[in-house]
């Protein structure tokens, strides 16, 4: 792994911009669109609800970017480069999310039921998306080459 540092600095900008286009978009729906937010419905309310759906696409449209900007500034670009940021990018993910949504409690966190059965098919789609953006954007940069 050609510098650690850089593949954790791409997927933590990343993580943070789809996070906070989540958070954005919910708060749109609230005051603009006059949804309901947490406090006035059940659940994470209806607000969140209607994002869901877009929780894939955002990471989707970001991470593939980053997988590419990171690969970008390598000497060199394998199948395994990308397997392996796949890897990490996916496992980092998964730990985030469990502590930074589940176990650290804060006004948006959620329960592991919530998180994990309520949020299907959503959370399998994210995962799905994040393993696959490095080579999404192996690809890309093959195909260019």
């Amino acid at each position: 792994m050609e510098n650690i540092m850089f593949l954790l600095l791409w997927y933590a900008a990343a993580y943070i911009i789809v996070t906070a286009i989540g958070i954005l978009h919910t708060i749109f729906n609230i005051a603009v669109l006059h949804m309901k937010s947490m406090k006035e419905s059940e659940g994470m309310g209806e607000a969140y609800e209607k994002t869901k759906p877009w929780h894939p696409l955002y990471n989707i449209a970001v991470f593939p970017v980053f997988a590419y900007i990171y690969f970008s500034g390598l000497s060199s670009l394998s199948w395994e480069t990308a397997a392996l940021t796949s890897f990490i990018w996916g496992i980092v993910t998964v730990v985030f999310d469990v502590f930074g949504w589940v176990i650290i409690k804060h006004p948006w966190s959620l329960t592991f039921r919530q998180f994990y059965i309520e949020y299907q098919p959503w959370i399998t789609f994210i995962y799905i998306t994040i393993y696959a953006s490095p080579f999404l954007a192996y690809e890309v940069m093959k195909f260019a080459l």
